[in-house]
């Protein structure tokens, strides 16, 4: 019996390592795949056999079994067809068993031979690399995968070429990573007339990602104003765009194998399952927490999302990861958002014109706006009414600022917190300080403490309102060049926590 070993990257940001065994044994011809496959895992044999038929390449007249281990980790999609094939290539002598126990290998095969290109190759260079071994992967996903820059990758595009390169008779040149998405910015917060308020919370919040709650009647301009903001956010470090894009690599987003340095956005109907906001469904996929992880996500219409979604948006504001938890798999997907609700103050949304208002108000207002729990609401940094814009406003020439000039007070207030946070490599915005570090940076002067108190005695704030007043007021002195958090900083950073309630 002969058996060879490879190792393959499972689907997941926290990578888990499969190793796939193939041992030929005397017996009726016969093609097993065991260790828990999916239909598609067990259908690769059928892939398998063709593709080496297309390449006149004959398996042997003996028993083959192929094992996936561990048994207990259910195997699921087509990104084994290449280490399957390989280690048959491997356990009959056709390909030096020592090169595929070196590489890492994902990808699909077609019946003539091709590689089809699959998700998942960016975190599969990456745990190629922390294994210190090569990656094999269809072309289509060389560009992805070679953004890793730590390990080499390899991408042909058919099963033939593996072939030759793990032979040495045609060695292939490690891929090149693709392109970076340049930044357009079509939407700039100069199209929006009045709402100077609104404006000014949009770049508080994009400051020191500090969640904010909109509430407004239709029309007013709350998802005009939400998809402004990623311009005024700054550009993905290299670190996050990397995060982000092997978050994206598993959901299939990456486009022509190139990252991007904006900013993800992301804006789910409120139609939206569990299981596409917090992540699930088969094979645990990444839900948009996930994916706006790094950037924005936009929730309109916020009272109408199913309650059970809104409350499973506690833990992930707080923690900035999501655990996705199944009884077959448990993945840890990261999931630091900059969270943006837009709601009507009311179902008919006119609660504050009477002669629009519907013949319930005001209760109505409390009552829709009471569907999203105190504790959720209580996560709200920033909570703003956006009132109607008049036809008089309307008529008037643009004069507020441009996206541009308010992203370069956000990258200056940036660019202060990743000097404070310097030593702190978990931490990178304010709204991310706690505890000992909060005190240090954010105590307020004798002023502002007597206003901070006198606050939270008339209003009952709650000992996370306290903390989170606590670093909008630092945000808000990074913005104003202050190196102390004063008193007019805590009080703008009241009169928001206090608005929209």
């Amino acid at each position: 019996m002969v058996v060879k070993t490879y190792t393959v990257a499972f689907e997941g940001v926290e990578a888990r390592l499969v190793e796939v065994q193939c041992a030929l044994a005397p017996g009726m011809p016969g093609f097993a795949i065991v260790g828990l496959p999916d239909k598609a895992v067990s259908e690769a044999r059928e892939r398998v056999r063709a593709a080496l038929a297309a390449l006149s390449i004959a398996l042997p007249m003996k028993k083959i079994t192929i094992n996936l281990s561990p048994a207990d980790l259910p195997k699921e999609g087509s990104h084994f067809d290449l280490p399957l094939a390989l280690a048959v290539l491997a356990a009959t002598g056709i390909v030096p068993p020592e090169e595929v126990e070196t590489v890492v290998s994902i990808g699909e095969l077609s019946l003539d031979g091709r590689l089809i290109a699959v998700t998942g190759a960016l975190p599969a260079a990456m745990t190629a690399a922390a294994q210190d071994c090569a990656l094999i992967c269809p072309k289509s996903c060389g560009a992805e995968a070679a953004w890793v820059g730590a390990g080499s990758v390899f991408a042909p595009s058919s099963l033939g070429e593996a072939i030759r390169h793990l032979t040495q008779a045609a060695p292939l040149p490690p891929a090149t990573p693709g392109e970076v998405a340049v930044a357009t910015q079509p939407r700039d917060l100069r199209d929006v007339k009045g709402q100077e308020r609104a404006k000014r919370a949009l770049e508080i919040a994009a400051a020191g990602r500090h969640h904010l709650m909109m509430v407004g009647p239709p029309g007013a301009g709350k998802s005009m104003l939400a998809a402004r903001l990623p311009g005024i956010l700054p550009p993905l470090s290299p670190a996050e765009a990397l995060e982000t894009s092997m978050i994206h690599s598993l959901s299939g987003l990456l486009s022509e194998g190139g990252i991007s340095r904006t900013r993800p956005y992301r804006e789910p109907h409120h139609t939206a399952s569990m299981a596409a906001m917090i992540g699930g469904g088969r094979g645990a996929r990444p839900g948009e927490v996930s994916l706006a992880h790094n950037g924005v996500l936009f929730m309109d219409e916020f009272p109408e999302f199913p309650r059970a979604v809104l409350e499973t948006l506690r833990q992930p504001i707080e923690t900035g990861e999501v655990v996705v938890a199944r009884a077959n798999a448990h993945i840890r997907y990261p999931c630091r958002f900059l969270l943006v609700a837009a709601a009507n103050p009311c179902r008919c949304g006119y609660l504050g014109d009477a002669a629009r208002a519907c013949a319930k108000a005001p209760n109505c207002g409390a009552d829709y706006l009471g569907r999203v729990s105190g504790p959720l609401m209580d996560r709200f940094d920033l909570r703003i009414e956006v009132p109607a814009v008049s036809f008089t406003d309307l008529d008037l020439p643009s004069a507020g600022e441009s996206s541009a000039s308010v992203a370069e007070r956000v990258a200056r207030a940036r660019a202060v917190q990743a000097s404070r946070f310097a030593d702190h490599p978990k931490l990178r915005v304010n709204a991310e300080a706690d505890g000992a570090i909060l005190e240090e940076i954010a105590t307020p002067d004798a002023e502002g403490r007597a206003l901070l108190t006198r606050a939270a005695d008339r209003f009952g704030l709650s000992a996370r309102a306290y903390h989170r007043l606590l670093r909008t007021a630092r945000t808000i002195a990074d913005l104003d060049g202050s190196e102390a958090v004063r008193a007019p900083h805590l009080a703008e950073a009241i009169s928001y926590r206090l608005s929209a309630t």
